[in-house]
């Protein structure tokens, strides 16, 4: 049994309110810096609960107003956890990696082309622009992949080789366990299949790596075989919203690929990469109901699909920032159930080779899995 598996449910509970409520932080240099914009977990810090890292929201409209506030780290790197200034908790945070003190030789910093998610997963935005952010029509009303580039935190595009060098050094220096390529869409029929194709395939040939590759359903399902030759361990392609009303909303653009085609390119992904091994983001709170997420994780779940389900953070500059974070009773609703169905079926988040899903930082949906 995992450590997440193995919370009490006082510490699960927390996790989960955590997550929906924010934290606010006496000290924001504490620990691995703070997430703000870009794609994946924006706007969190890692904060470690009872030995498990999670992502909390810090920068949010949320977490400005969170009854959590974390006082200033003791000289071993712990803090007290206060709910309306009663200690709780001691709480703790991530050191920094190493590899982040490093450069390319033509003078990009590692911590541009990948970062460190959670405790021991390496990421990055391989395309760091998409067809979707790009027209206000279309765009993705949650999503910042554009903010961290327009900052200066990044690189439009990261090549292959740099990406197998931070790979190398991130483990060697700071023992990471598994990496996420994830991309921005291109305007290509493949929606980025190839990228990360050739972005895998060099991580492989400098180090033995687990590697989750993410992009939309491709038009041609011959890509998951490619993929799965090219390094990849295992898939994500993610949802996000599972009704399409709420998808037209949130997400015009890419409610043009309907939920139908993600079930197929699910099925066909699942006989290339295994059961289990594929995997959906969903962002609860978008408008989803809570039936709604349960019987879309129950469908993909029957496939063989990991549905990992997080709270939605509403991003400081996007459309949706000032969107209210789904109530933490809302959260334990849709995640007891969906833990439940996943124990049932015997597909945990632990027994998954790499990826969103197998870190777990985002959701505490892995602890429900008893």
């Amino acid at each position: 049994m995992s450590a997440r598996e193995n919370l009490p449910a006082s510490s699960r509970q927390l996790m989960t309110e955590l997550q929906s409520t924010g934290l606010r932080l006496v000290d924001p240099r504490a620990g691995v810096a703070s997430r703000r914009g870009g794609a994946g977990p924006s706007d969190h810090k890692a904060v470690i609960v009872d030995g498990v890292t999670i992502m909390v929201p810090v920068h949010t409209s949320t977490a400005w107003e969170s009854p959590f506030v974390a006082g200033r780290p003791d000289a071993h790197g712990n803090s007290a956890l206060m709910r309306d200034a009663i200690p709780i908790a001691n709480i703790s945070f991530p050191k920094a990696p190493r590899f982040y003190s490093m450069q390319t030789l033509d003078g990009v910093p590692y911590s541009h082309i990948a970062t460190l998610h959670g405790a021991d997963v390496l990421a990055t935005t391989v395309l760091q622009t998409c067809i979707r952010y790009e027209s206000r029509r279309k765009s993705c009303k949650f999503c910042a992949i554009g903010q961290s580039l327009a900052a200066g935190r990044t690189i439009a595009r990261k090549t292959p080789e740099q990406l197998a060098e931070v790979a190398r050094a991130a483990v060697l220096l700071d023992g990471v366990k598994h990496m996420v390529l994830t991309t921005g869409t291109p305007p290509t029929p493949d929606r980025g299949a190839h990228i990360l194709c050739e972005s895998a395939f060099a991580i492989k040939a400098a180090v033995n790596l687990p590697i989750q590759a993410q992009c939309e359903p491709p038009d041609d399902d011959r890509w998951f075989e490619r993929m799965k030759a090219s390094g990849v361990d295992t898939l994500g392609m993610h949802l996000e919203a599972v009704t399409p009303a709420v998808r037209e909303r949130i997400m015009p653009g890419k409610a043009t690929v309907p939920v139908s085609r993600y079930m197929q390119a699910f099925e066909a992904a699942v006989k290339v990469f295994g059961r289990g091994q594929v995997s959906t983001y969903i962002l609860a709170g978008l408008g989803d109901s809570a039936q709604a997420i349960v019987d879309t994780a129950r469908e993909c779940i029957a496939i063989g699909v990991y549905p990992f389900v997080v709270p939605f953070v509403p991003i400081s500059g996007t459309p949706l920032e000032d969107h209210p974070a789904p109530a933490p009773e809302f959260m334990r609703s849709v995640l007891a159930p969906i833990g439940a169905m996943l124990a049932d079926a015997g597909m945990r988040s632990a027994d998954i080779k790499a990826g969103c899903g197998k870190c777990g930082a985002c959701s505490s949906l892995s602890s429900y899995e008893v």
